[in-house]
């Protein structure tokens, strides 16, 4: 069960509006019995601790209210999966096959991932806290009220991925490609570093600070084909 929260960003952030973040209250659970995933697997209420789920095949399946702690995630088949008022901790795993499933009223901490592939996701009310993603591949995934907080990203690809409402807080944003996207109350104010390689003519709809701003400039001007001569 989830009670969302109504409250927006941070005091002083008003030239944007907030992501609106879940407040996961689980229910007792029941720990996992083991076995192997099933595709349109149904889970309902149960813990998954220090599981190796590698290579298994769980596609189209629903988790709903649970808990995954410490759990390998390697090639894991989950396309078309429904995670919904659920936490997941301490994922660890490299080529985790998430496209086209929905993550709704989710805490994603800590995480180590590489290579996750969620395009043509729908993440909403989704908060993603700590640890590290490398090549988190987003394209044409639709993005709602979602924050990216303390964590890093590594060359993540937001192409022709829509965002409203998301925000980057103490977040390092590395080599982000926004190429094609649609940005409506995105903001980027926390993240440092703020590096954008494909995409700039796509940020109408996001904010910045001064700082980046001039961070950026060298990129900006190269995109728009002004020379910048001493």
């Amino acid at each position: 069960m989830v009670r969302r929260a109504t409250g927006g960003g941070p005091a002083g952030r008003s030239a944007v509006k907030g992501a609106r973040r879940p407040e996961v209250r689980l229910p007792p659970l029941r720990a996992w019995p083991g076995g192997e995933l099933e595709p349109d697997g149904d889970y309902d209420g149960l813990e998954f601790r220090e599981t190796d789920l590698a290579g298994q095949d769980g596609v189209g399946a629903r988790f709903m209210d649970c808990v995954l702690t410490g759990c390998a995630v390697d090639e894991t088949g989950l396309g078309r999966a429904r995670v919904l008022d659920s936490v997941l901790t301490g994922l660890r795993g490299v080529g985790t096959h998430l496209a086209e499933s929905t993550f709704r009223d989710v805490e994603v901490v800590d995480a180590r991932l590489g290579g996750t592939q969620l395009h043509g996701a729908v993440l909403e009310r989704v908060v993603v806290r700590g640890g590290k993603l490398d090549f988190l591949n987003l394209r044409e995934a639709r993005l709602k009220d979602v924050v990216f907080e303390s964590c890093v990203l590594v060359e993540p690809d937001f192409a022709g991925a829509s965002l409203e409402r998301v925000e980057f807080v103490d977040c390092a944003l590395r080599e982000a490609d926004f190429g094609g996207a649609t940005l409506k109350d995105v903001d980027f104010r926390g993240a440092a570093p703020l590096e954008i390689v494909r995409g700039l003519d796509r940020l109408a709809g996001a904010v910045i600070s001064t700082g980046q701003l001039l961070d950026l400039a060298p990129v900006l001007a190269a995109e728009l084909g002004i020379r910048v001569e001493g």
